[in-house]
């Protein structure tokens, strides 16, 4: 067996193969040096500090490939001014290698408007500074959205969230006041559809019920009545509901009468009206109080004054009539002392 391993053609199959094998390494390295320009390298020319269009053709010129980051706005160095280079400087690389340029930008960079229709105005506020904004004016405006954010202005422009502005940009919010009280409700009587809404938003108000004559929903149906009516005195944000059909008004009649009848009964103002009289209350009437008789004396036969009875005097008491006043007096009898029966006396004769 191992003599069969030292026979010569076995010998020289694998000095062949170590040939091609040193070969093959040799000619992948010369395609290396030669792909890579090895041995070739020029140096990272200094163009710190300059214009961005001044430092492209010094790299141009060099046969250097150069890549452009425009990464922060710093307002302390003129705008397209080169802050930074990568590889530094004086640094030996390959011809065609890419030089990164780090650039100062014109301005900051842009920031995308954040969502804050209808929001609160002081959760608005801060979603405008954390993303770099600042707001400008407040203007108010009469709407149902007390304290909500209507739109946003830019440079007297409404613009829409998701807008790109510049970094530190000021925009203008527009604010609801909130709802006015007493307004005069809009006549949409006689319009179609589409136009009373319209109307109806416009003047701050909402849509209630649409009441088709047909069962439908199209838009071109004629209102031939509203309620509450033209004319009516309501805060802004109340809904006005509508009754609408292919007719016109005046075909409608009515109908309009009936709806008439149910959302606005007439009052008779013919009739008399009712008065209310005060009743004086009822008089109470005094007991008549009663006296005993006062008691006289008189002489008897034997010479002794024996007391005589005298006619009782009766007293009637009028009676006392009370104002009338929501106070009732009541009358309470007169209270008599009793007369005291005087001593008989002794009456002598000579």
């Amino acid at each position: 067996m191992f003599k069969s391993l030292f026979h010569w053609k076995v010998l020289l199959n694998i000095v062949l193969a170590m040939a091609f094998f040193a070969g093959l390494v040799w000619l992948t390295f010369r395609w290396l040096e030669f792909h890579t320009n090895h041995g070739d390298e020029v140096p990272v020319p200094n163009v710190m500090n300059m214009k961005v269009h001044d430092a492209i053709k010094i790299l141009d010129d060099s046969g250097l490939e150069y890549e452009v980051d425009s990464f922060k706005y710093d307002p302390k160095f003129r705008p397209f001014q080169v802050l930074a280079v990568f590889p530094s400087p004086g640094a030996s690389v390959k011809s065609g290698r890419s030089i990164v340029l780090k650039v100062n930008p014109r301005t900051w960079a842009k920031v995308a408007v954040p969502d804050i229709i209808d929001r609160y105005k002081g959760l608005a506020f801060n979603q405008l500074n954390l993303v770099g904004l600042k707001v400008g004016d407040t203007i108010f405006e009469p709407s149902i959205q007390r304290d909500a954010v209507l739109r946003i202005v830019y440079n007297g422009t409404s613009i829409k969230p998701g807008t790109l502005l510049p970094k530190f940009s000021v925009v203008d919010l527009v604010i609801g006041s909130g709802p006015l009280r007493n307004v005069s409700i809009p006549n949409v009587v006689g319009r179609t559809v589409q136009e009373a809404k319209k109307i109806i938003g416009q003047a701050l108000f909402e849509v209630g019920i649409v009441d088709h004559e047909d069962g439908g929903k199209d838009e071109s149906d004629i209102v031939y009545y509203q309620d509450p009516g033209f004319g009516s005195l309501r805060d802004q944000g109340m809904q006005i509901d509508l009754w609408v059909s292919k007719k016109t008004p005046a075909e409608m009649q009515g109908k309009i009468q009936q709806l008439d009848d149910m959302y606005r009964p007439k009052i008779d103002t013919t009739l008399a009206p009712i008065q209310y009289n005060e009743v004086p209350p009822p008089t109470v009437e005094q007991r008549p109080a009663v006296t005993k008789p006062p008691v006289s004396n008189t002489p008897s036969a034997s010479g002794t004054t024996q007391p005589s009875a005298a006619k009782p005097k009766t007293t009637s008491a009028q009676p006392t009539a009370t104002n009338s006043s929501t106070v009732k007096q009541t009358a309470t009898p007169q209270s008599t002392k009793p007369v005291d029966k005087p001593k008989p006396k002794k009456v002598v004769i000579e």
